[in-house]
């Protein structure tokens, strides 16, 4: 008997610690879940206090009446405020545009973003894209003195957006310009030929019948021959043998040499029937070139190839463009798109008009990928407000995108 209540003790302190074991085990589990729990909803929770929330919804009440960042503004360019059949788009405010500087003129001092880039960036931009253009020089050879004499060539641009150009002496432009740009003094009245020369340059066409609608520059300049121990040489040198290939079996012969174009005078055109101006030549080398310049081609490309149906939207919803027969991108930069828009003019089929619109961003954006970004959120607005979607919030859909029309047809 006491045998069997020893072997009944055991078993049972035997079993109570295997419960206990279990219990332990299952406790340990919990608190490892109880932690990760805690962990993943300290992470994915938004890290903005009570405070941040309260001062948003005050900004917005404040601004509630404030249509320069709340509503969209279509502004024609002879600074005229456009009248917009839509009531989403209250056309209270009077703003126009600066056909100088290509963005709206408000009587506020709280417009919070600019729409385009001022021409010295464009200039710039397009000069630090284009890596060849045409050089006008003045002929010296017998039978067409004085003529202008036209060259394609390869160029590069110093620190200060100077070109600067490697040639061979034996080209019929650097013999040219030997003979007129470097040894004709300014200030000998008695010759008639110029000093100068001009460097024409043009951003590529994403089809060759469209080569009017790009941004282009002419840079009417003096030259200077870059000397071996000029401060730049090494970097100019390095520029030049990134750029051009080729530049590293010649730089070294004798028979080269660098040229530098010093700008007198330079006149930036946007495109067909869109802007063309003088630029400051010093505002011109204080300017930076944009940010997307080097990727921008692609995306138009891009959106004009598979992005059709969302564009046409746009131009029907966002736009009220009514009777759309094309519409087309023609320019992206860190501040908005530009696109150019075909309609059917009355009742004649083949009466069309062109109009040019400026979507922009509401922030500049520092990246391509957020370039995509915004032009995916113009594309997502434009489909809500065809689609009658209502997120049950102050603004529609499409309201508070920045729109401008740059550009009328000037040939009605």
């Amino acid at each position: 008997m006491c045998r069997f209540r020893q072997q009944a003790s055991s078993s049972s302190s035997s079993s109570s610690s295997k419960i206990n074991t279990n219990l332990r085990t299952i406790i340990l589990v919990l608190g490892i879940l109880i932690r990760e729990t805690r962990c993943f909803t300290s992470c994915t929770a938004p890290s903005l206090s009570l405070n941040s929330f309260t001062d948003i919804h005050k900004y917005r009440n404040d601004n509630k009446n404030n249509n320069q960042i709340c509503c969209a503004t279509i502004a024609a360019v002879n600074g005229e405020a456009a009248s917009s059949p839509s009531s989403s788009q209250p056309q209270q405010q009077s703003n126009s545009v600066d056909e100088e500087e290509g963005k709206p003129v408000s009587s506020s001092d709280d417009y919070m973003w600019e729409l385009r880039l001022n021409v010295n960036e464009k200039a710039r931009t397009v000069a630090s894209v284009c890596t060849s253009g045409t050089l006008c020089t003045v002929s010296g050879h017998e039978g067409i003195q004085g003529a202008p004499f036209g060259s394609f060539v390869d160029y590069v641009l110093d620190d200060h957006g100077n070109p600067v150009l490697l040639m061979n002496e034996m080209s019929m432009h650097t013999i040219n310009i030997e003979q007129n740009a470097l040894n004709n003094d300014d200030s000998d009245k008695n010759t008639n030929v110029s000093n100068l020369v001009t460097l024409f340059t043009q951003l590529a066409s994403e089809m060759s019948e469209q080569s009017q609608d790009v941004s282009r520059c002419s840079f009417t300049c003096k030259v200077e021959k870059i000397h071996d121990d000029s401060p730049d040489m090494d970097i100019i040198r390095m520029k030049y043998s990134l750029t051009h290939v080729y530049a590293d079996q010649v730089m070294d012969s004798p028979k080269f040499n660098f040229y530098r174009l010093v700008p007198e005078k330079i006149y930036y055109v946007g495109g067909f029937g869109v802007m063309a101006k003088w630029v400051d030549v010093h505002d011109y080398k204080e300017a930076a070139p944009d940010i997307l310049a080097k990727e921008a081609a692609s995306i138009v490309k891009k959106l004009n190839r598979e992005f059709t149906d969302d564009l046409e939207s746009m131009a029907t919803h966002l736009l009220e463009v009514e009777e759309l027969e094309d519409i087309r991108v023609t320019n992206v930069d860190r501040l908005g798109v530009d696109v150019r828009v075909t309609r059917q003019q009355g009742t004649r089929r083949n009466k069309l008009m062109t109009d040019e619109y400026r979507i922009g961003f509401r922030i500049p954006v520092i990246s391509v990928e957020d370039a995509k970004s915004e032009i995916l959120k113009v594309f997502q607005e434009a489909w809500e407000k065809g689609n009658n979607v209502d997120w049950g919030e102050s603004e529609a859909p499409g309201s508070t995108v920045p729109i401008m029309k740059i550009a009328a047809d000037g040939l009605e």
